[in-house]
């Protein structure tokens, strides 16, 4: 199945080639967890700071098991220093 996968600031350096405006369409096993998707790109969990799906924060406590479906947008920021 296909998702958006969107990462802001430093992380967009761990999106694939082909990437526009930080996201990428991906195809995902049916099982797929925002976590599973963070691995997958090696992206290090401890940056994945603000995770959205479709716009809805998901706590950490979700992000292994809440199951991604068709059409997701899964979006990602690091952590913000300053202020």
């Amino acid at each position: 199945m296909k998702i958006k996968f969107k990462l802001y600031a430093s992380l967009s350096d761990y999106l694939p080639d082909g990437a526009l405006d930080n996201a990428v369409e991906i195809d995902v096993p049916e099982d797929a967890s925002p976590y599973s998707i963070i691995d997958q790109f090696r992206v290090p969990r401890e940056l994945s700071h603000l995770v959205l799906v479709n716009g809805v924060f998901a706590h950490q406590s979700e992000r292994d098991t809440a199951i991604l479906k068709e059409g997701d947008t899964l979006a990602i920021w690091p952590p913000i220093a300053g202020g």
